[in-house]
């Protein structure tokens, strides 16, 4: 007997009686996982994902076998970890908006809840991943290196008048006005703090043990030292990429001015941890405004439309939020929100209408069975 409390959007995917439900429509079907969502009500947003992935592949009539299925995940998977992102734009995602196939196939990725890595950029288990030694590279390099052997942050300015804030402890280095070569390269070992002056036609690239982090202008902090079991890269403007050096051919296949690899957008985390080469991509604990002097004054409501209140929340902290629109289009909120952390105005916009929330994939994902 299956126990599908334990599905994730991809065991939907895969199972015949949800296939045969949502390609059929027959009454019997329709009962019985009607009066299971009523039973499992956490479970409504996964049901309704994987319902729109389906409709939206344009399901056929003919039976379709395991072999075939496992092909069309793979072509939504291959679509997306081919495509390129130039700018990545921070939204509100109600549901019943997604009309392009493409977002409904990063919506089945997201709640796979397996690793970036496995999925997009190391399906090749026979992939070697290169580790960068800094020990090795920089003296064959010739590079100027700068070590931080005091107890706090030094500022350094790069040829292109970047800006670092070198941790304590760390070290890094690049070539002489960065050598001319087609890219910005930082080799780094420990922890900074980069501004990167914007030059999409000559990316910004931070290499630090076994991943890179390409930027065309942003700020970001990278810490990576070498007993650290993990490397994390916190975007604090801007967009990042994020890959491993073993998959650098891949995602350097995009043009100059734009992004390949794992994108982090505004108050997103990436850790990626060395044991099993794995990529997790999350908010931080504690997100900060990035236009904290506009929307902060607004944020009082009085029985102001759901939508409104997740743009305002989205645009103020760069961070996109996922819901069901035409389950919550009639919510209101009556709240006020200045001064209150950003998961603080999240427990308060839930607790009014009746709503939880998940983290998945760097992005909050409402769950709601409808105000209340």
């Amino acid at each position: 007997m299956k126990d599908f409390r334990l599905f994730d959007i991809y065991d939907f995917l895969m199972d015949d009686d949800f296939i045969r439900w949502v390609r059929e429509d027959k009454n019997e079907d329709n009962e019985f996982w009607n009066r299971w969502l009523a039973q499992h009500p956490d479970k409504h947003l996964t049901i309704l994902e994987a319902k729109r992935v389906l409709q939206t592949l344009g399901l056929r009539q003919a039976a379709v076998n395991d072999r075939e299925k496992e092909i069309e995940v793979q072509k939504l998977l291959d679509t997306i970890s081919g495509q390129s992102v130039a700018k990545t734009e921070t939204l509100v995602l109600p549901i019943s908006r997604y009309k392009k196939w493409v977002y409904a196939a990063a919506v089945l990725l997201i709640a796979l809840a397996v690793t970036v890595s496995g999925l997009i950029l190391s399906r090749n288990n026979n992939t070697t991943v290169g580790k960068f030694d800094y020990a090795t590279v920089i003296p064959s390099k010739r590079l100027i290196e700068n070590v931080n052997t005091s107890g706090k942050p030094v500022k350094l300015v790069l040829p292109d008048e970047s800006t670092v804030e070198l941790g304590a402890g760390s070290r890094i280095a690049y070539a002489n006005n960065f050598d001319s070569s087609g890219t910005r390269d930082v080799y780094l070992l420990g922890e900074a703090f980069f501004r990167v002056i914007k030059n999409p036609s000559r990316p910004f690239r931070v290499l630090a043990n076994e991943i890179v982090t390409k930027v065309l202008g942003t700020s970001f902090t990278v810490r990576s030292f070498d007993n650290d079991s993990i490397i994390r890269v916190t975007v604090r403007t801007g967009n990042v990429s994020v890959y491993s050096q073993a998959n650098t051919r891949i995602a350097e296949t995009t043009l100059p001015n734009q992004l390949g690899g794992i994108i982090l957008t505004p108050n997103q985390e990436l850790v990626y941890k060395k044991s099993n080469r794995e990529f997790k991509k999350t908010l931080l604990q504690d997100p900060v405004a990035i236009t904290p002097t506009v929307d902060e004054k607004i944020m009082v409501y009085d029985d102001t439309p759901l939508e409104k209140v997740f743009a305002q929340l989205s645009r103020a902290y760069g961070i996109n939020i996922v819901y069901d629109d035409d389950l919550l289009k009639k919510c209101a909120v009556t709240a006020d929100l200045r001064s209150e952390t950003f998961y603080r105005k999240l427990d308060l916009i839930c607790k009014a209408i009746g709503a939880s929330y998940e983290i998945i994939d760097g992005q909050v994902v409402i769950q709601s069975n409808g105000c209340q």
